[in-house]
């Protein structure tokens, strides 16, 4: 009998060390978030950087599994696991947004931003954070704005040196109403599509160009693929990190207060990688055999849309535009 309850003691003990094995006193939550780029780029930078900053700011508990280059889905394929919850994270371009948050558009009006120091300071103050809050009713806890940088132009077919020059061209466009009709102002044949075809579309020919940061120009390698390269800086591409609300509300409060500071020192690093890509780009694609036009005269980009600002203004409110264009 005493070797019976001494085997069954051994047994229960055993299972309880196997207990506290597959179940330490501190669990980790293991989540993932994505982006549409490769690993070394702005975007791979922002990424990474939040889930160092969320893993180190809640002691191990959260964990964040990092995917690159459209690995989890396209950009808006992305929005929606994160809206449907999924998939806990995302970081993507404000091309998808406005299918969910239609508010955002606004933000899409060519020549609206005056530089990187205007555009960030408008995100950042009471425009932007207010901004942030419209994601809340449609299941997505906006954590913070990234950035892509300002867009430019690339095709193959001949040098962009203005506005009569874009005629004609197929352009791969972001899946954007406000993009779509301005580039037909400017008489481009917009072809939407999601990120992750973009290369292969430019090397078959599909279309003749697209146009993008210089970030994201380098890091996808579309010097491989494209001749020419205009600097027009025609649209601003913001970029935000994107939770699943449900998932953001499961949190303590503590840990809401981590992912919250995790975003920012996110958005930093992820400008800072823009900052630093801008300074070097620009020679490097030359460098690769691209031809740069990088003397632009934005007036005249600028007077080719004042049918399509006309209509910008009706359908945004020209109040609101102004707001945007005053903040110093």
């Amino acid at each position: 009998m005493k070797a019976f309850r001494s085997s069954v003691i051994a047994i229960a003990v055993s299972g309880l060390a196997l207990a506290f094995a597959s179940h330490p006193a501190s669990a980790q939550t293991v989540m993932r978030i994505s982006v549409s780029t490769a690993q070394n780029s702005h975007q791979g930078v922002a990424i990474d950087t939040l889930a160092k900053e969320v893993e180190k700011r809640t002691n191990g508990r959260y964990k964040i599994q990092t995917f690159y280059a459209g690995a989890l889905g396209a950009e808006r394929e992305a929005v929606e696991a994160v809206q449907l919850g999924t998939q806990e994270l995302t970081w993507t371009s404000t091309g998808p947004i406005p299918n969910f948050v239609p508010e955002v558009k606004i933000l899409d009006v060519p020549f609206l931003f005056r530089d990187y120091a205007h555009a960030r300071a408008v995100l950042d103050g009471p425009i932007g954070q207010d901004m942030l809050k419209k994601f809340e009713s449609k299941g997505i806890k906006a954590l913070a704005w990234g950035e892509n940088g300002f867009r430019h132009m690339t095709n193959n077919k001949r040098a962009i040196n203005g506005p009569e020059d874009m005629k004609g061209l197929k352009m791969r466009t972001m899946e954007n109403p406000v993009h779509i009709q301005a580039y037909k102002g400017f008489g481009i044949i917009p072809t939407p599509m999601a990120f992750t075809e973009v290369f292969t579309a430019l090397q078959q020919g599909t279309v003749d160009g697209q146009e993008n940061p210089l970030s994201v120009i380098t890091a996808n390698k579309f010097e491989q693929v494209q001749k020419y390269l205009t600097l027009t800086g025609h649209v601003y591409s913001p970029g935000v990190f994107l939770m699943n609300k449900a998932a953001f509300d499961k949190l303590s409060p503590a840990d809401k207060q981590a992912f919250l500071d995790a975003a920012k020192v996110a958005a930093k690093a992820n400008r800072d990688r823009v900052d630093a890509d801008e300074k070097t780009a620009v020679a490097d694609l030359r460098a690769k055999g691209m031809q740069v036009v990088d003397k632009v005269d934005k007036t005249k980009y600028q007077a080719a849309l004042a049918p399509v600002f006309a209509d910008f203004e009706k359908q945004f409110g020209k109040a609101n535009l102004d707001k945007i264009k005053a903040v110093k």
